[in-house]
């Protein structure tokens, strides 16, 4: 079972999962409602981010997604402390603030090299487009970056299908793949598939990384209309409601009957069912060494081209 990929047409090689490090680092002065603590739990501390990254290494996932805006740069420090010195391939996104501009990436970039203590980023992605953004000016800048050897691959977030060609384009000027294209995507998030952006992916040679791969935990199986996730932010979210969980019940019976064949939980067949698409990298979240593990055996089993086309219908229903 092949375990390794490459990022689109880049020369980066990477496993078919990554890890997301959102919640890492212990940022003081975070915002009691910064989605970091209330959605995700908040950072669970420096051991149990470092056995979550000692198990991922361990299980041949050593690619870790995080940006200069998490816990105010607080991520990026944690994942390059705990990074250094080993085979680790780090994946972050700019800027770290709302009022980018342009001619600000030369000293956004070297802040983030800063943070993780790096001479160099394996793949760096704009974390969201913005209409105030030339995006061909931006890519341009990138590849000045590219050429000086401080960035490896390139890669954008949350683009459009039509943002994400306008990006590939700038940078094929310069002879540099557009390595990837960041968004969410899940059993339960399907709007890659229906919008275009998986197609361009598809056309262009683009890998799309996948984020909150198990739908804000929705596909975790731990929540039903009866038990709920804690926490203000997710309590008020439509998703989240009695309704909406229900509503998603035979997605979740359907993942367990399957995971029982092999022996998985209904998250890792979630999680799988994503690797199945050779386009697709999931980077599910892990705050501490159990979910890495939990996570990383997604890689130990496959999927039938019926049980993948089953949960596509059952989502879909």
């Amino acid at each position: 079972m092949e375990h390794q990929t490459t990022l689109g047409r880049s020369n980066l090689r990477v496993p078919r999962m990554g890890v997301g490090a959102m919640t890492w680092g212990d940022a003081k002065g975070l915002a009691r409602f910064h989605p970091a603590k209330t959605a995700y739990g908040g950072a669970h501390g420096y051991e149990e981010e470092k056995r979550a990254l000692e198990v991922s290494i361990e299980a041949g996932v050593n690619l870790f997604d995080t940006a200069a805006m998490y816990s105010l740069g607080a991520a990026e420090r944690r994942l390059g402390e705990l990074a250094r010195g080993r085979d680790v391939i780090i994946a972050t996104k700019y800027p770290s603030g709302f009022s980018f501009r342009v001619e600000d990436f030369p000293k956004e970039l070297e802040a983030t090299l800063a943070r993780l203590g790096r001479d160099s980023i394996d793949l760096y992605q704009h974390h969201y487009p913005n209409e105030r953004i030339s995006i061909p000016a931006l890519m341009n800048q990138v590849a000045d970056a590219v050429e000086r050897g401080k960035v490896r691959a390139v890669g954008v977030s949350n683009y459009s299908a039509g943002q994400m060609r306008e990006a590939h384009e700038a940078l094929a000027k310069r002879g540099i793949p557009l390595a990837s294209n960041q968004v969410e995507y899940s059993l339960l998030h399907r709007k890659p598939e229906v919008d275009g952006t998986l197609d361009a992916c598809r056309e262009l040679g683009i890998t799309l990384i996948a984020y909150s791969p198990l739908a804000g935990g929705r596909l975790t199986g731990k929540y039903s209309a009866q038990r709920r996730p804690g926490g203000f932010f997710r309590r008020i979210l439509p998703q989240y409601s009695r309704k909406a969980m229900e509503a998603i019940q035979p997605v979740i019976k359907l993942l367990g009957g399957i995971g029982e064949k092999y022996g998985k939980t209904p998250s890792q067949v979630a999680i799988r069912w994503l690797i199945e698409n050779p386009l697709v990298l999931p980077i599910p979240g892990a705050k501490n060494g159990k979910q890495a593990m939990d996570n990383a055996q997604a890689l130990t089993f496959s999927l039938t081209a019926e049980e993948v086309d089953a949960l596509s219908q059952a989502a879909m229903a």
